[in-house]
């Protein structure tokens, strides 16, 4: 699902039924990809929109790397 996500973001002219079936094999259903493609979709079009209006992130909307598998961590630790 995450190259799914990434060839929709970078290239999605280029997706083909062998995308789908890949996700399909790999245990998706119809309903999951449609999900996906949603929300796949949405937040690239809310990335644009941002982008194209010169709007910076709010504090704390990007953690460093360091602070996002820290955060990650606990969220584990914690089940």
């Amino acid at each position: 699902m995450c190259d799914y996500a990434v060839k929709v973001t970078v290239e999605p002219g280029t997706i083909t039924r062998s995308d789908i079936e890949t996700l399909r094999q790999n245990g998706f259903s119809d309903e999951a990809i449609t999900i996906a493609a949603q929300v796949i979709g949405y937040f690239n079009y809310i990335t644009r929109i941002a982008e194209g209006l010169g709007v910076d992130d709010e504090e704390g909307m990007t953690p460093s790397r360091e602070e996002w598998n820290r955060r990650r961590g606990r969220r584990y630790l914690q089940r």
